[in-house]
């Protein structure tokens, strides 16, 4: 007798997050295929996906919270001179040389306040979506539409949540950030730029990420389709598929992101030198201010950063969530096996 996690993606009879007890006669021979996998039912879905998400996502942005914090630096559009980097180590290695060994990590407990509960809807509202959409979108096998709107509709709430933790993360990050912890930043910006402050880049935030989860799930489920395509628990293809899935979406995003962290930081040498008065807003007006100031190669500043940042940081996502999957359903059947064999 053997367990295998075999998630519902690979088709939409079998519930989110199903696992399957193959069970042979002979136990020494060989799988035969999909169809001696029994879909367990779906109850346990919903408390195994939010768990493993929250998990998947404090680990997520905490182990590369750094290159994060370097990446925040490298998107800066007029950076003080103190603060100009040609590359990710050498940036890493300056900021601790010249402001401390923790500078990297500043801001990093709001961002784990965030991520907990964000990617505990995020991943349990992708599973629920997807498994509904693909029953619309396709009879058989996997829609990779369904996955696209699942991971869009998902980033919604996921944003919602994250949003103020990443306007507090990113100016805490800036260099000679003016607040001394995370609760100063959060008092100073209430009473100077009001509350709408911690949501005046979430429709930038939105327009980023609805096209980066699209093309991070479809991507994901696209390699484990071609990777493990009886979609058992294999930590190496989430690992490959999770951190090409990171790296391509972020590739493809960047120049969103660079008008993101404008947003949020309100950097404000650029805007002096630009002559904006109060606060910039709007998608729009970030992306002229940018392009200003520095022209199209403005939009990827970052860019090996980012991707740098993305590519483990979804791998590790990914390999956490499929791991707590697995973990989580199989002691539950052990248990659903302990009471009916009593």
């Amino acid at each position: 007798m053997r367990w295998a996690l075999v998630p519902h993606m690979h088709g939409v009879k079998s519930p989110p997050c199903v696992a399957t007890l193959e069970m042979s006669e002979n136990e020494g021979r060989e799988d035969e295929g999909d169809g001696d996998y029994e879909s367990l039912p779906p109850h346990v879905s919903l408390t195994t996906h939010m768990t493993a998400g929250a998990v998947a996502g404090v680990l997520e942005h905490t182990v590369m919270y750094p290159v994060d914090s370097v990446k925040t630096r490298m998107q800066s559009l007029q950076p003080d001179p103190k603060a100009q980097y040609s590359g990710v180590y050498q940036a890493l290695k300056r900021i601790i040389q010249t402001e401390g060994l923790f500078r990297p990590l500043r801001g990093l407990n709001i961002t784990m306040l965030g991520a907990g509960p964000a990617h505990a809807l995020y991943f349990a509202c992708y599973e629920q979506a997807k498994h509904s959409l693909s029953h619309t979108f396709q009879s058989k096998g996997n829609s990779h539409l369904a996955n696209g709107l699942a991971g869009s509709i998902a980033t919604v709430l996921h944003d919602a949540i994250m949003n103020p933790a990443e306007v507090v993360k990113q100016r805490m990050q800036m260099y000679n950030s003016p607040y001394r912890d995370l609760w100063d930043c959060v008092r100073t910006m209430t009473r100077t730029e009001g509350p709408g402050a911690f949501y005046r880049s979430y429709s930038t935030q939105l327009t980023m990420n609805i096209p980066f989860q699209a093309v991070h799930f479809i991507t994901y489920e696209l390699m484990q389709e071609r990777l493990n395509p009886q979609r058992q628990y294999n930590p190496g293809t989430h690992v490959a598929a999770g951190a090409l899935a990171g790296a391509v979406s972020a590739a493809i995003t960047t120049p969103l992101d660079v008008c993101k962290t404008l947003l949020n930081t309100q950097e404000n040498t650029a805007l002096d030198s630009m002559r904006v008065s109060g606060h910039l807003t709007g998608m729009a007006n970030a992306f002229r201010t940018v392009y200003r100031l520095g022209g199209a190669s403005a939009f990827f500043r970052g860019v090996q950063a980012r991707v740098i940042y993305q590519m483990p940081s979804t791998a590790i996502a990914w390999s956490v969530y499929e791991f707590f999957k697995y973990f989580m359903t199989q002691k539950q059947l052990e248990r659903e096996a302990s009471k009916g064999s009593r």
